[in-house]
């Protein structure tokens, strides 16, 4: 029997090797620290305790990541966005059953033992060796933690999880020192509601609430003992007893926690059998996440305010902290999306372009003097897939939308601003033939444009003597070339940039040109909807603001972006402007937009061909943009279907101005009329 204790000795003994190897050297350390060195294995101790005392002592309850939530004005959830699903609980969050079936199955001497369990090593050796193999660990729970933490930290970066996860003896060393610690600092009720906070239980549930809703939709406080048992049992290997992929093996192993927690004592035989006997009881709620799952077509405006969160220097100095904000969640981000607003501009890109034809419209509503984006929307649902896009039409490329489309006719309430601010009456009369040479004109750099080409206007029947009202009201392009002339082109694009106009939607610089007065610089619906709010708002411009607040998980409120107003023009400019815009929609090109209960003034647009058709009015509660474009070809709109009828004359007043129209009507169903400053135009 001699030779065969022997075997059964030397077995044991590389399989303690291994355990301990893999259980942060628990006892070659405890050897180590506790007696002198003998030998190969007391210079492997020694070395051990140096490893040991090298590392610092600096190790910190980490901040979780956690999933994050979007709130509209009204404080209904827009999305629940995460890079991690977690919600943290607090420990009178979770039932005791669950804590009860985590600590028999993972480390039921958790409150007997410090970082380190001995008598669990050497029940796990001669386990293992009875088996030949290694089925049963002996790390501790605050092992484990400390693992966790490791892992969690790595994020979704493969290299560095596998890293966390490498079965090193260095590693096992830093997770033993680091659990020491974590047993001197907290309490062992601490250890375990952190541990139940972090760790994984498959499906993308981090965390014991987020796997309580995904897999009984229910919260971690109201789990039963099998439900309890089978989370328990997913800690172990969450692929492996994932219960909507392996039922069988799912039970098998909820009913081993079962009988382990009789075996403790802690719940009856009867306990036990009923619960054995019971079905699985899965309620799944799907992980569902991100913009892509935001209703009434709220996934745009979602996606914007992520842009805002990752851009904006109030949210970190550097791009890399504002991620880490992002990534780390918990955040409580309550937006000014308005819900009424936001349904009403919904139904009416969607009734009026539907999501198959090739041209897409998109709106977005801002309140005057206060810049906060009430509604964003457009006809091309957000998606990934057939006929939906990520790319929002109503913003600048920088904040994820697409290069913008020229504005047309919209942008000539600019420079009648810029002529008015540099003391050119509304009186101001030219007389306008239908085709006349682009007058000579300078830049801000003094770059000159002689007298060249040809500007005419969209009917040849538009001639005659022009004042600055009626040429606005008709859209004469004639007198709108020769008012920038006189205005000065530099004057008009620093009218346009106290507007927040600096540079087109995709990026390039503004395009100071004779034909800027036509609308040749490509723009958005949002930077429209902005400048318009200035005339609204008595030359107050306001940069779009589109979130309120922003509170942390630990519930303090954080910094947000400031609302940034400035005076771009005076009252006096921007009320004749209002005065004029409104002869526009009473009997110039945009009476189809015009609202029958209150006051209203807006500008309509064509382009080239007739490939964009835009709108851009305002009322006194609100500015909105409206844009019609074929976002395929880019062709002409004209003979393509919108709404399913053929399209045969593509101008703004036919095409945008009635989804300015019904969004607005909608927009302010039931809010009292106010009414623009009184001015005599001639």
């Amino acid at each position: 029997m001699a030779p065969h204790n022997s075997r059964g000795f030397r077995q044991k003994t590389l399989l303690a090797a291994r355990l301990v190897g893999a259980s942060a050297l628990g006892g070659v350390l405890v050897a180590g620290l506790a007696l002198p060195a003998v030998g190969a294995v007391g210079l492997g101790a020694r070395h051990a305790v140096d490893d040991f005392d090298s590392l610092p002592d600096d190790f910190v309850t980490p901040s979780l990541s956690q999933a994050s939530t979007v709130y509209d004005a009204a404080g209904e959830p827009i999305a629940v966005i995460y890079s991690r699903d977690r919600t943290v609980v607090p420990a009178d969050r979770i039932a005791p059953v669950m804590k009860t079936a985590l600590v028999d199955i993972e480390d039921s001497r958790f409150y007997q033992h410090g970082a380190v369990d001995l008598k669990g090593i050497l029940r796990a050796v001669n386990s293992n060796a009875a088996s030949g193999g290694t089925s049963q660990g002996a790390s501790t729970l605050a092992q484990q933690y400390v693992k966790n933490v490791f892992v969690d930290q790595a994020g979704d970066d493969p290299q560095k999880v596998q890293e966390a996860q490498r079965q090193t003896v260095e590693r096992k060393i830093r997770e033993l020192k680091y659990a020491i610690k974590v047993e001197e600092t907290l309490t062992k009720d601490q250890i375990l509601t952190n541990y139940l906070n972090i760790t994984f239980f498959g499906q993308k549930a981090y965390g014991v609430e987020a796997a309580a809703q995904r897999y009984f939709s229910v919260p971690a406080k109201d789990l039963t003992l099998p439900q309890a048992a089978l989370l328990a049992g997913l800690v172990q290997s969450p692929s492996a007893y994932d219960p909507t992929v392996n039922p069988q093996l799912a039970k098998e192993r909820r009913d081993t926690v079962l009988h382990r927690m009789a075996e403790l004592g802690h719940i009856t035989p009867a306990q036990e059998q009923a619960a054995v006997a019971s079905r699985l009881g899965l309620n799944p709620t799907r992980a569902h996440q991100g913009c892509i799952t935001a209703g009434t077509g709220e996934g745009f405006f979602c996606d914007y305010v992520k842009k805002v969160m990752l851009t904006d220097p109030a949210f970190g100095k550097t791009p890399a902290e504002r991620q880490a904000l992002w990534n780390r969640g918990g955040l409580q981000i309550r937006t000014t999306l308005d819900p009424k607003a936001q349904k009403s501009v919904q139904n009416a890109v969607t009734s009026h372009a539907y999501p198959s034809e090739k041209p897409a419209v998109a709106m977005t509503l801002v309140e005057p003097g206060t810049g906060k984006i009430l509604a964003m929307a457009q006809s091309r649902p957000y998606g990934l897939g057939a006929n939906q896009t990520q790319i929002n039409l109503s913003v600048p490329k920088r904040m994820g939308g697409g290069l913008g489309f020229p504005t047309g006719s919209t942008f000539k309430p600019i420079v009648a601003a810029a002529a008015l601010e540099n003391d050119i009456p509304v009186t101001q009369s030219y007389s306008s033939g239908y085709s006349i040479p682009w007058p000579a004109m300078k830049d801000c750099s003094g770059g000159r444009f002689p007298e060249s080409g040809e500007v005419h206007n969209d009917s040849t029947k538009l001639v005659g003597s022009f004042a600055m009202p009626e040429a606005m009201a008709k859209s004469v392009n004639t007198y709108f070339a020769r008012l920038e002339a006189d205005a000065g082109l530099c004057n008009v694009a620093k009218l346009a940039a106290s507007l927040g106009i600096t540079q087109q939607a995709g990026g390039e610089k503004l395009s100071v040109v004779p034909s800027m007065t036509l609308g040749s610089n490509d723009l958005s619906p949002l930077e429209m909807a902005s400048a318009y709010a200035a005339f609204a708002a008595h030359g107050t411009y306001c940069a779009p603001t589109a979130i309120a607040s922003v509170t942390g998980p630990d519930g303090k409120a954080l910094a947000v972006p400031r609302t940034n107003c400035t005076q771009a023009m005076s009252q006096t400019t921007a009320d004749t402007v209002t005065a004029m815009l409104k002869g526009v929609v009473q009997d110039g090109t945009g009476t189809t937009a015009g609202l029958d209960d209150r006051d209203s003034a807006g500008k309509t647009g064509t382009t080239n061909e007739g490939r964009q058709a835009w709108f851009v009015g305002y009322t006194p509660e609100v500015s909105g943009a409206a844009v019609v474009s074929d976002t395929v070809s880019p062709a002409p709109l004209e003979g393509q279907r919108m709404g399913g009828e053929r399209i045969d004359a593509a101008f703004g007043g036919t095409l945008a101005g009635p989804v300015w129209r019904d969004a607005v009507e909608g927009a302010l169903d039931g809010a009292p009329a106010s009414a623009f400053t009184s001015v005599r135009l001639p």
